[in-house]
């Protein structure tokens, strides 16, 4: 058995995650000026170090804005936001993901599977493809909810490498910690033969190289998941 290293999160850190919850939750809406760093710094009992690095990373994420001789102001994180504010929303409240989140991330995920389709199916090698069918036979083999989740992660990871696309990777990797919530809420609700099942039959058109049965497939069991018979929205 091996246990994970445990490590405490900064000053800057807990700074940082609590503005992004004030934002995220709407308690600090859009166009809100920020007290002035001494001010915030004295009310969170922080340095003004640890307060002037945390509003720096913020701007980076897109949640402020820093305004020459007037302030920082809380920003439009959907207009200014980027990769690590896509992050930061996965991580927000702990991983809770409400019906809308819920509902972006399988649209989203629907739309990178088709983009990726076209490139595995040019790029894709047939040693690629058999590293594919060891990845499906472990996610059969997989004896809890967590564990299939974490395997079918694996065999969607190791999709869009074989894409060839460099981005297309860390965009899917950016979606690790919610995917593997809501494939473990559906092993919970449908069985994790539910799963394999459905990457079963996606490899399958892959390995047949037919991209107008992955299509159709990826339109099949993501809309399920949306909106048909196999939604995951609640537990």
């Amino acid at each position: 058995m091996e246990f994970e290293k445990l490590s405490a999160p900064s000053l800057k850190d807990l700074f940082v995650k609590q503005i992004q919850g004030m934002i995220l939750s709407g308690e600090l809406p859009e166009g809100t000026a920020l007290p002035p760093e001494r001010e915030l710094a004295q009310q969170m009992q922080v340095s003004r170090a640890v307060v002037n690095g945390g509003l720096a990373e913020l701007a980076a994420q897109g949640f402020v804005e820093v305004r020459p001789r007037q302030g920082t102001f809380v920003a439009d994180y959907r207009r200014n936001g980027n990769l690590s504010t896509l992050i930061a929303i996965m991580e927000y409240n702990g991983g809770t993901l409400g019906r809308e989140e819920i509902r972006s991330i399988l649209e989203v995920r629907r739309a990178l599977e088709h983009m990726a389709v076209g490139l595995i199916l040019r790029n894709a090698t047939d040693e690629d493809i058999d590293r594919l069918g060891d990845l499906v036979a472990r996610i059969a083999g997989a004896q809890t909810p967590l564990q299939a989740a974490e395997r079918a992660f694996e065999f969607q990871h190791e999709l869009a490498l074989i894409t060839g696309n460099s981005i297309l990777p860390l965009f899917y990797y950016s979606f690790r910690a919610p995917v593997i919530v809501l494939w473990v809420r559906f092993c919970r609700r449908y069985g994790i033969e539910a799963l394999c099942r459905n990457t079963e039959l996606l490899y399958t058109h892959l390995k047949n190289r037919d991209e107008q049965q992955l299509r159709r497939w990826i339109d099949t069991y993501l809309g399920e998941a949306i909106e048909g018979g196999q939604q995951i929205y609640n537990e």
